[in-house]
């Protein structure tokens, strides 16, 4: 047998056995998943109540997590079979090794500690994973096996491996490139350290380059193809610029996406030919207003007051956290038409709020009909550029032509909004793997290039072991994320974008962290790029859905029904 026959040969017999261990993994969270469900329906006598499911907040979240994990190895399991006779093949088959060992690690801990809760013994749990089961996770899993991959990266100058993506992609995802190590890079430090407003420079380059048009459809001036979706392009964009800069780059598409289907999905005939064209060509630029000081999360808790007067509305009450309000020119703001308390969600609207842009960090604006809207930026550990605001509506007056949908549109708002957000959650998985690609690639240099106890960091085990799983965790959450972009071009995949937004981000906090750790005391110092991508991965896990409400509300209750 030649060599490459018998490398060909122990790589199938890897992905057989690491296969059964995903059957094994997707078969105790299933049994898991029953088991809670009959505990919340026996607690809601009969119905999954959120009072019941309130009772079993900490099975959920990690029911959640686990799930989330589940579906990123079998993206990594797929990524290696794809590549068997590629020139990546060892590469991809360590990734997928690597990964589903610590998937199993995990629920066998995470579950395991409290087996009763799931329905287990912890001798029940763990009765799949023996045999050769365990032994090819034990091999997969071990230091000298992650040593191997790290080596095999180093010896690429840490190139993680192809993805497979058709030619308009792969241009796309050069050009935006391009973009972000000309235009964005050179100017991220100084945004981020001086707490700076993002420049025209990286504005208009966005505008040039028709990115707050990925969400709108070419019939109204945008680049979305009009008989279909197109997220997987909208990924590789998000992707590329966040590698650029989270705060001064990577979301400025997440905005016009929200409005632009919040108006697709809802929108009049005239609102849609008067706004998408002026979204689509970023002028004016845009902001979205949903969250309140007592609201957080909870959305359908919105409380600031819009009540009608003669030919509009006047707006009452507190936003906060509105980012990019200052530059925008219009702010989609979510409000109470219905005094009602128990209207709940039903009693919500949009409205279109526009104003003049705001390069400083406070503003205030008087409605051409009468009242003021006044707001300050609020002063953040990281993500800087972009600014994030409390906003105060004091009688601010918004024309009737400005409430998403006209008259039939009241009392919508909250679903409007929703579908707004549905791109947001797989977005913002795009912008923790670009953070996780940027933070990776420094720390390679770095490695390379520092010398400690007269030998490069990189000739440590311990360093190539940590850049192989932090390379790993960067390839499971841009695999696990095209897999979810091409289902929601299928028009599926809404759960699943919560879970790949819960697994990137949090896998984005410690690939930042790790990428810290590996420069010394100079990751810890501001000059240091990789201290802003620790700072700005914080807040990947809270905003478009904080993790336990998407846990919780979002993937716990949909797991459970």
């Amino acid at each position: 047998m030649s060599s490459a026959t018998e490398i060909s040969h122990s790589s199938s017999l890897l992905l057989e056995h690491l296969a059964a261990a995903v059957a094994a993994l997707d078969d105790r969270l299933s049994r898991a998943i029953a088991h809670v469900r009959g505990e919340a329906e026996a607690a809601g006598e009969g119905a999954l109540s959120n009072q019941a499911l309130d009772r079993f907040q900490l099975q959920l979240y990690d029911l959640s997590f686990t799930r989330a994990e589940c579906s990123a190895a079998h993206a990594l399991l797929d990524y290696a079979r794809e590549a068997r006779g590629a020139g990546h093949e060892t590469l991809a088959a360590g990734y997928a090794g690597a990964f589903i060992a610590e998937a199993v690690a995990n629920l066998r801990h995470k579950i395991g500690s409290r087996a009763a809760d799931y329905g287990f013994t912890r001798e029940s749990l763990d009765a799949p994973f023996t045999g050769v089961i365990e032994a090819t996770l034990q091999e997969a899993g071990s230091a000298e096996a992650l040593e191997r991959l790290g080596t095999l990266l180093l010896e690429g100058d840490g190139d993680t491996g192809p993805v497979a993506l058709d030619d308009d992609k792969r241009m796309m995802r050069a050009t935006f490139r391009r973009f972000a190590e000309d235009v964005v890079m050179p100017r991220a430090a100084d945004i981020h350290r001086q707490d700076l407003m993002i420049p025209d420079a990286i504005i208009n380059g966005v505008r040039e380059l028709g990115c707050f048009g990925l969400s709108v459809p070419e019939r109204f001036g945008g680049l979305l193809p009009d008989d279909r979706e197109d997220s997987l392009g909208m990924i590789v964009a998000t992707e590329e610029l966040s590698r650029g800069s989270l705060g001064a780059a990577g979301s400025l598409i997440t905005r016009p996406e929200i409005m632009a289907r919040a108006l697709l999905e809802g929108g009049t005939d005239e609102q849609k030919a008067e706004w998408l064209p002026r979204i689509a060509a970023g002028d004016p630029l845009v902001a979205i207003s949903v969250t309140e000081p007592n609201t957080g999360s909870d959305v359908a808790a919105v409380a600031l007051r819009a009540t009608p007067v003669d030919g509009g509305w006047r707006l009452n009450g507190a936003k906060t956290w509105c980012t990019f309000a200052g530059k925008a020119g219009v702010i989609l703001v979510l409000a109470r038409t219905d005094p009602d308390p128990n209207a709940g969600h039903k009693g919500l609207s949009l409205f279109m709020v526009e104003k003049p842009v705001f390069d400083g960090h406070d503003f205030e604006f008087q409605s051409p009909g009468g009242g003021r809207v006044s707001a300050r930026a609020i002063s953040t550990l990281g993500y800087r550029g972009m600014h994030s605001f409390e906003m105060f509506y004091d009688d601010f007056y918004v024309p009737a032509s400005h409430v998403v949908g006209g008259d039939a549109g009241l009392g919508k708002g909250f679903y409007y909004q929703m579908r707004g957000f549905s791109g947001g959650r797989i977005q913002t998985a795009a912008r923790a793997t670009g953070l996780m690609q940027a933070a990776y690639e420094k720390a390679v240099v770095y490695a390379g290039d520092r010398k400690v106890f007269g030998q490069a960091v990189a000739a440590y085990p311990l360093t190539r072991i940590k850049l192989a799983r932090m390379a790993t965790q960067l390839m499971a959450a841009r695999l696990f994320s095209y897999d979810v972009g091409r289902m929601l071009d299928a028009g599926k995949g809404q759960m699943e974008a919560s879970l790949v937004k819960l697994f990137a981000c949090r896998a984005a906090e410690w690939v930042t962290r790790e990428a810290l750790q590996i420069h010394g005391g100079m990751g810890y110092a501001e000059e240091t790029d990789v201290s802003r991508y620790w700072a700005d991965a914080r807040v990947l896990s809270i905003f478009e859905g904080a993790e336990e409400t998407l846990a919780l509300k979002v993937v716990g209750r949909a797991l459970l029904a």
